[in-house]
């Protein structure tokens, strides 16, 4: 689990899942206590060709807001913000959300390498990248990104996983610095504020 040595660290969290995705985020995303400053960027692959309820399931569920993402949209300090269908989600530098209906990556839009990737260029060291349960490889790169820019990076013990594989791929690349199961990451979101940056 991190420690002391993150105080001040983090801004933002990235998460992606895709197979069990919604079993999974209903053990982590209710933990998230009122009064969260960092943002939560969510992608969940979704079928595409029918609207998504997840804003709904979760707003029941959680302490703090929850939408669905729209495009241009400011980003407001402690809220979920979940990929609409068939959109990639990603993060621009004037704090702001963008939509995107570019190619499918891993046959997936939303995908969470999008996210994740844009995520890394703009908020770097202070963002906390998580990977779920997920039947591709959706994630792995992303989460490298992640890494590669100095943020932290988890997974789900893959043994506890609805489907691993999006997990195995991405310890393939070693792109996790913690292994958890999912009590400990809801852990890790519970005390977040403890080693937050203010935004």
């Amino acid at each position: 689990m991190p420690d002391g040595g993150l105080s001040g660290r983090i801004a933002a969290v990235v998460i992606g899942a895709s197979a069990g995705g919604v079993e999974a985020l209903s053990a982590v995303l209710p933990a998230l206590p009122t009064g969260l400053r960092p943002p939560v960027f969510v992608v969940l692959h979704l079928p595409r060709d029918r609207p998504s309820v997840l804003a709904d399931i979760f707003a029941a569920k959680c302490q703090v807001p929850v939408r669905e993402a729209a495009d241009k949209d400011d980003i407001a300090a402690g809220t979920i913000y979940f990929a609409p269908p068939d959109y990639h989600l990603l993060i621009e530098r004037d704090q702001t959300l963008a939509l995107s209906s570019d190619e499918a990556v891993h046959h997936s839009r939303p995908a969470i390498d999008v996210l994740f990737e844009s995520a890394a260029e703009v908020y770097g060291r202070s963002l906390l990248g998580l990977v779920l349960t997920g039947g591709n490889a959706d994630g792995a790169a992303g989460l490298d990104a992640v890494r590669q820019r100095g943020g932290v990076t988890a997974v789900q013990d893959p043994d506890g996983a609805h489907s691993p594989y999006m997990i195995e791929a991405a310890l393939a690349r070693g792109a996790a610095d913690y292994v958890l199961p999912l009590a400990g990451i809801a852990d890790l979101l519970r005390t977040l504020d403890a080693w937050t940056l203010e935004i």
